[in-house]
């Protein structure tokens, strides 16, 4: 095994453990995580205590909460070791400082692997597994460093070379690549569920241009992130130019749709003929934007149902917008009365009857209206103005029916309805053998007889 300065780590601690010196560096440790985990406490009080003018300092002290304590600790016990190397050994100190780092590194990881994935509070069995999977080989990872045998296997990895196709690369090349390729991206994603978080609490943008921005922002982190992670792996950016033809007419052919649609809610958010919130019918679907995506829009019903519509349809089709530049929205419901009713003390009460309904706007007022000279009756319509479409119609319809019911009940006004009278022609007294012959006739009726 070749001399190095972490193969002798372990047997210089194992000394350490017989000198006085090593209460030293025990004590410096312990003050050193305790100073750390107090510091960390102070200081996310001290910048999440603030208003909106530290936005900025609170998004970075927020999102590195997690790994302030381990991280601070570690410096404190570096500065330590700087200290104490000038005048005893420091051998537990260099062994801290892997294990404290090994442990910063797997909580900030852990934390932005749940910012990027588990953003709801859900983490999935396999995001377990593989943070699981993840500790595991940080800490054989410290374990190898600390023994000495980590540059063993570094000259491993380098001298196994595996072929592919015309060329032959080491396993080391591979899991570098691999690795940069994936830190790039995980940050990439972190960054923009960051920025997607900060503006949607900008409630001074319009909500579809906070959307917009969070998907603008998040793709080019993307975007970069790849660039990035191909040029640390050694491919030549030029060639994408091969790759971006052949990908240009592979959408131009078989991709039409989906690139339409991506398109159309980029269009859609810009445009802003769309809302997160409105009430909306498309097509046969009808209810509130729950979700603006680049590809499709979510509309939930009042039934509960989720409809998944591309953003294509939403160009290409019309759309009934209830609340674009107005959430206010009209209902009528009809009723028919008799001819011998005063029309003008029974407008007057459905007037006053539907204003008094729970959601119905007092301003534009409910207006009642003769609508037609009916075969069995004045025809009548009541027309009302709701500002929350999104709480429901037919609940409210029958809400006012009902209302419109108990009024007429109380000022005895009839409702008209037709009825059938049926008459028999034929003798029966005189014994005739042929079968009665029935007709109907729709009489108008203005009472019940």
């Amino acid at each position: 095994m070749t001399s190095t300065p972490q193969s002798n780590l372990w047997p210089d601690l194992l000394a350490d453990l017989q000198h006085p010196d090593l209460l030293w560096q025990i004590g410096a440790i312990a003050v050193s995580i305790a100073l750390g985990w107090a510091l960390a406490r102070v200081l996310r009080g001290m910048f999440t205590g603030r208003d909106m003018q530290l936005r900025v300092m609170r998004l970075g002290v927020e999102s590195f909460a997690r790994v302030l304590s381990p991280v601070l600790a570690l410096i404190l016990i570096a500065l330590a070791k700087s200290v104490l190397g000038r005048w005893h050994h420091v051998n537990l100190l260099s062994v801290a400082i892997p294990l404290v780092a090994s442990f910063a590194t797997i909580r900030l990881t852990f934390y932005i692997l749940r910012r990027v994935f588990a953003r709801g509070g859900r983490v999935g069995s396999f995001l377990r597994l593989f943070e699981k999977l993840f500790a595991i080989v940080v800490w054989v990872g410290m374990a190898l460093y600390i023994t000495g045998l980590w540059p063993d296997l570094i000259r491993y990895l380098e001298e196994t070379v595996i072929p592919i196709g015309r060329y032959k690369t080491s396993l080391l090349t591979i899991l570098q690549a691999s690795g940069s390729v994936g830190i790039t991206l995980i940050l990439a994603l972190w960054a923009g569920a960051l920025l997607e978080e900060r503006l949607m609490q900008l409630d001074t943008m319009h909500s579809s241009l906070r959307v917009v921005m969070a998907r603008t922002g998040r793709a080019s982190l993307i975007l970069i992130a790849i660039l990035v992670s191909l040029s640390l792996v050694g491919i030549d950016l030029t060639v994408l130019s091969v790759f971006g033809g052949a990908l240009g007419v592979g959408l131009g052919l078989g991709l039409q749709k989906i690139v339409s649609s991506y398109v159309s809610g980029f269009v859609i958010l810009l445009e802003r003929s769309l809302a997160i919130g409105d009430m909306v019918m498309v097509d046969k679907y009808y209810g509130q934007v729950t979700q603006i995506n680049t590809r499709y829009t979510i509309v939930r019903g009042l039934d509960g149902i989720e409809s998944v519509i591309p953003n294509e349809m939403l160009v290409a089709s019309p759309v009934q917008n209830y609340s674009l530049t107005d959430r206010r929205l009209r209902l009528a419901t009809h009723v028919t009365v008799g001819y011998e009713s005063n029309i003008e003390n029974v407008l007057h009460l459905l007037n006053e009857a539907t204003a008094n309904v729970p959601r119905v706007l007092v301003d534009p007022a409910p207006q009642a209206l003769l609508i037609k000279f009916g075969a069995d009756g004045l025809e009548l319509e009541i027309g009302f103005w709701i500002a929350d479409p999104e709480n429901g119609r037919s609940n409210l319809l029958s809400e006012v029916n009902r209302t419109i019911w108990r009024i007429l009940q109380i000022h005895q006004i009839s409702i008209p309805y037709p009825q059938r009278e049926l008459r028999l022609i034929g003798d029966w007294s005189k014994g005739e053998n042929k079968d009665p012959v029935m007709t109907a006739e729709v009489l108008p009726m203005t009472e019940k007889p």
